[in-house]
C-alpha cells in the first residue's frame, strides 16, 4: 500500500510537471498535495515496516520528537492546501472574468509558502510543549507512531498555557480551515445554481467534486481519530482509526482525482504513450 501511495503521488507529480495543459493553480496545488502526501506517509508507515520486520516497538526520545514534528508540519500541509483549493475553485467559479488575474502565480506560491510556514510553526509549538514533559521515560504510547495527541496526552501534569496552546491551534489549524471550505462551498453552491444551463452546473459540480470527495476523506477520518481518542479510550479503535488517515487517505487520493479526471488521465496516457492525445 506504501508503494501505490507514493507510485500514483508520484505519477500525479510527473504528469502536471510535463503536460503544459495541466499547468494551472488547480493542478499546481494538486502537485504540492501529491508531495505533501508522499512526505506524511513517509513519516510514519517506513517505521512501522522496519518495526515489524525487526519485531522491535521501541523508538527514542529524539525520534519520537522528530517524527512528530514531521508528522504535524505534512498533516498541517495537507489542511492548508486543501484550504486553499477550495479558495481556487470558488474564485474559478464564482468570478470566472477574473480568475486569471486573482490566481495568479505569485499568489499561488505565496499561499503555498504561507502553508508550509505554518505547518511549520505547528509542528515545532507542539514539539515545545513535549519538551516540557520531564517525564517523558520508558512510556507506551498506544499507537503505531508518535501520534501527538498521544503524545501530549502522557504528561501527568497539564499547564494552563499548554491548554490555551492547544485550544489556540486547534482553533487556527483545524476550525478556520474547516469554515473557509465550507464558506467556499457555500458561495460555490449558491453561484451554481443560479447558472442557467445544466451543462454549465455539471461542469462546475464535476471540478468541485474530486476535492470535496477528497475534503470530506481527509477531514472526516482525522475528526473520526479525535473523537475515537476523546470518546473511547480503546488503543486498538484508536490504532484502527490512526492507520485511516495516514495509510488509506493518501492511498485514495489519487485514485479519486485520476480515475474520473479526463485532463490528468489525458496527461497520464502521454507518459506512457508520449505520442498519444
Amino acid at each position: 500500500m506504501y508503494l501505490i501511495t507514493v507510485l500514483g503521488n508520484l505519477l500525479i507529480i510527473l504528469a502536471v510537471t510535463t503536460d503544459p495543459h495541466l499547468h494551472t493553480p488547480m493542478y499546481f496545488f494538486l502537485s504540492i498535495l501529491s508531495w505533501s502526501d508522499i512526505c506524511f506517509t513517509s513519516t510514519t508507515i517506513p517505521k512501522m515496516l522496519v518495526d515489524i520486520q525487526t519485531h522491535s516497538r521501541d523508538i527514542s526520545f529524539a525520534g519520537c520528537l522528530t517524527q512528530m514534528s514531521v508528522f504535524l508540519i505534512f498533516g498541517c500541509m495537507v489542511v492548508m492546501l486543501l484550504t486553499a483549493m477550495a479558495y481556487d475553485r470558488f474564485v474559478a467559479i464564482c468570478h470566472p472574468l477574473n480568475y486569471p488575474l486573482i490566481m495568479n502565480p505569485h499568489l499561488c506560491v505565496s499561499l503555498v509558502l504561507l502553508s508550509l510556514f505554518a505547518s511549520f510553526l505547528e509542528g515545532e509549538v507542539h514539539v515545545w510543549m513535549a519538551l516540557q514533559m520531564t517525564d517523558f521515560k520508558e512510556l507506551e504510547i498506544p499507537s503505531f507512531f508518535c501520534d501527538p495527541s498521544q503524545v501530549l496526552g502522557l504528561s501527568c501534569k497539564v499547564t494552563f498555557t499548554d491548554d490555551f496552546f492547544k485550544y489556540i491551534f486547534g482553533t487556527i489549524y483545524c476550525f478556520l480551515p474547516i469554515l473557509g471550505i465550507l464558506f467556499s462551498y457555500y458561495k460555490i453552491i449558491s453561484s451554481v445554481l443560479r447558472m442557467p444551463s445544466s451543462s454549465g452546473k455539471s461542469k462546475a459540480f464535476s471540478t468541485c467534486g474530486f476535492h470535496l470527495s477528497v475534503v470530506c476523506l481527509f477531514f472526516g477520518t482525522a475528526l473520526g481519530v479525535y473523537f475515537e481518542s476523546a470518546v473511547s479510550h480503546s488503543p486498538r479503535g484508536s490504532a484502527v482509526s490512526s492507520v485511516m488517515y495516514t495509510v488509506v487517505t493518501p492511498l485514495l487520493i489519487p485514485f479519486i482525482y485520476s480515475l474520473r479526471n479526463r485532463d490528468l488521465k489525458r496527461a497520464l496516457s502521454r507518459l506512457y504513450k508520449p505520442g498519444a492525445d
